[in-house]
């Protein structure tokens, strides 16, 4: 199928900051800590602290209404990234979740069992990990190239013996920014008979991914960095739930994606989550028509629409830093192999630019980003920190420019 050109005036009359004053003449380049909120899931969630803040799942209409909205919600995104609805559960956050699941497989494994994981992480899907060599799990390190930050498959082999049950990787960092081959790790660990963890925080902003396709067990991302509400998503393969110890109350162990919901869920936020997918469909109809595509294929054309518009702003970006002799830039130089999550380091601090930056009418981050141990292996001292200049498909020509301009101003 030809691939329409992504309508930017469409895309941000979605989101209400471009139309909000205070934010005018200012470019947002922090979308990795967290990206602008779509007007449906603004909607729905002051239609349901106005009409539908009860208990759900009741006899009466607005418990009823509550609750299915929170299906709606589980049902329509877990069909996007083709899996069941009740492999998507949802809590407070992608750390809480991991330290939810660490918990779960800390009473599964037994002493000497290994499990991988890498120092490209953001430290949610290291640290709860590290954590259970307490238990007597053997935790094994898959690290980075000191210089590229490449997180080399090969690499992995060297790792992997009878002994690995679980082996956690980013499917990009959130500071080296390349996109990992998720579904040939996947595929490799599976034929060994090992479990995977992906961490897909950074990646899911750019397009919705198939879960089924990549093979993952695992799969976690953040819908408030996913034009969302404050909710952690996470997706865990049937066969792998089950198994896993329940973290739930026991009555609750029978349901799915109960099992690793220890707390009790945010009614609101999660039938909010579904303005996420009337995001993404709203998207398709204006550039592919009404057709019957089903939701998979919808949020597959999404995606690629999505990586379209930001690997075309990326490149120049890529360039120009390339072209200055005073930053190092982490990650790929090539748009095609990365997200437009861009860190780079300096002489000056990274929170110093950032704060220089923001009174250029730029705003971006400066610091670690929970990274500290990427940061580390690429031998950058996480106290000085990068400069991160992240962005999504509602970004325009215009702010990138804006963005060059001021970046060459500061330094």
């Amino acid at each position: 199928m030809h691939l329409p050109k992504l309508d930017l005036d469409f895309v941000r009359a979605q989101f209400p900051a471009f139309s909000e004053p205070s934010l005018q003449g200012q470019a947002f380049f922090e979308n990795a800590g967290g990206s602008y909120t779509c007007q449906p899931v603004i909607d729905r969630l002051t239609r349901f602290y106005h009409s539908r803040k009860v208990q759900p799942y009741g006899a009466y209409e607005a418990s009823q209404l509550a609750g299915a909205e929170m299906d709606e919600a589980r049902t329509r995104l877990a069909a996007m990234m083709g899996v069941a609805p009740d492999e998507l559960s949802f809590g407070p956050s992608t750390t809480a979740n991991t330290c939810v699941l660490a918990q779960a497989f800390g009473e599964w494994l037994t002493p000497g069992d290994a499990i991988i994981v890498t120092d490209q992480d953001h430290e949610a899907n290291s640290g709860p990990w590290r954590r259970l060599a307490a238990r007597g799990v053997d935790v094994r390190e898959w690290t980075i190239d000191p210089v590229t930050g490449h997180l080399d498959p090969e690499s992995l082999c060297g790792l992997v013996d009878d002994k690995v049950r679980l082996v956690c990787f980013p499917h990009c960092s959130n500071v080296v920014g390349e996109i990992n081959p998720v579904a040939e790790i996947c595929t490799q660990l599976r034929d060994a008979g090992i479990y995977s963890c992906v961490d897909g925080v950074s990646y899911a902003p750019h397009g919705l991914p198939d879960v089924n396709a990549l093979g993952a067990d695992i799969y976690l991302f953040s819908a408030y960095k996913t034009y969302g509400p404050h909710q952690g998503l996470m997706v865990i393969r049937r066969a792998l739930g089950e198994a896993l110890p329940n973290q739930a109350h026991y009555f609750n162990a029978d349901t799915l994606y109960k099992r690793f919901t220890p707390a009790g869920p945010d009614h609101a936020q999660i039938a909010a989550c579904a303005g996420m997918a009337d995001y993404i469909d709203a998207l398709h109809a204006h550039h592919f028509g009404q057709g019957n595509a089903d939701p998979k294929t919808r949020a597959a054309q999404v995606h690629d629409l999505m990586r379209a518009q930001e690997t075309a702003l990326l490149q120049p970006l890529l360039d120009h830093l390339c072209g200055r002799n005073d930053l190092r830039l982490l990650g790929p130089q090539k748009a095609a192999g990365r997200a437009p999550t861009v860190a780079v380091a300096h002489d000056r601090a990274g929170v110093k630019l950032a704060k220089a930056l923001a009174a250029e009418g730029i705003m971006a981050g400066g610091g670690s980003f929970y990274a500290n141990r990427a940061l580390e292996g690429q031998g950058i001292d996480p106290a000085h920190g990068v400069l991160r200049l992240s962005f999504v498909h509602y970004t325009t020509p215009q702010e990138l420019d804006h963005l060059i301009t001021a970046l060459d101003r500061v330094l």
